[in-house]
């Protein structure tokens, strides 16, 4: 019997490395057709970057983006008087930087091992010129993190420290995992200096109401680090959410 025939597609144009990519699925590659996966990549260059390692610098002139394939980046601002602050965490798959702008508004550091894939600014600036589904799903992303910092400003407004670190646990839980519904295990991403200065508490605080969490069996703790989360519902409770 004759084999059909076969007829090169769009797909066929997709690189290998994209195809496994979580980024290609979930993050802004998925919306770019195989054509513009192959220009893209042929651009982009894979990073890994320690933990504490600065992915871009307040003030510093912003020459590429990346999407995080892997890892938490740790977004802060710092005053004028050398005072930082905490504002924000990025998980894979999302979209690291802000396009059209030439200048980083705050400092991006790598809170754990973190894999990246860098492309240049001038070349994502040009698919979302020609690519209306790529700048829509920028535009996306932008509402999801208003929505989020919108959500933080309540927590840390309103919230008791008890409910502000379930809301911390409940955050990294869900964007770690996001199909996990009845439980997920993790590694801390930030220190406990970190945490209370991302919550507004002191370590000893954080310290205590991780100590309440466990003994109420919200959470596992081990090493100090390694969390697991037996029931998302019940961290989702403690969090003071609906």
């Amino acid at each position: 019997m004759d084999e059909k025939p076969h007829f090169a597609t769009d797909d066929d144009a997709i690189p290998q490395v994209c195809r496994a990519c979580e980024a290609r699925h979930g993050g802004i590659c998925s919306v770019l057709n195989g054509s513009q996966l192959a220009v893209l990549n042929k651009q982009s260059s894979k990073r890994t970057i320690d933990p504490g390692t600065e992915v871009v610098g307040q003030g510093e002139n912003v020459n590429s983006y990346s999407n995080i394939l892997r890892g938490v980046v740790k977004l802060s601002k710092m005053m004028a008087d050398g005072r930082q602050q905490i504002v924000g965490l990025q998980f894979a798959p999302d979209f690291l930087g802000r396009p059209f702008s030439r200048e980083s508004s705050l400092t991006a550091e790598a809170a754990t091992a973190t894999e990246i894939c860098a492309f240049p600014r001038a070349a994502i600036e040009r698919m979302i010129a020609d690519t209306p589904g790529l700048e829509h799903k920028l535009y996306d992303q932008s509402l999801k993190e208003l929505d989020e910092a919108r959500d933080w400003m309540l927590t840390l407004g309103r919230k008791t420290a008890r409910e502000k670190v379930a809301s911390f646990l409940h955050l990294i839980a869900t964007h770690i995992d996001p199909e996990a519904d009845d439980g997920c295990t993790f590694d801390l991403p930030l220190s406990r200096a970190d945490i209370a200065d991302f919550l507004g508490l002191t370590i000893e605080t954080v310290s205590r109401q991780m100590t309440k969490l466990r003994k109420e069996k919200v959470i596992v703790v081990e090493n100090n680090r390694h969390v697991t989360v037996p029931d998302i519902e019940r961290l989702n409770e403690a969090a003071g959410n609906d």
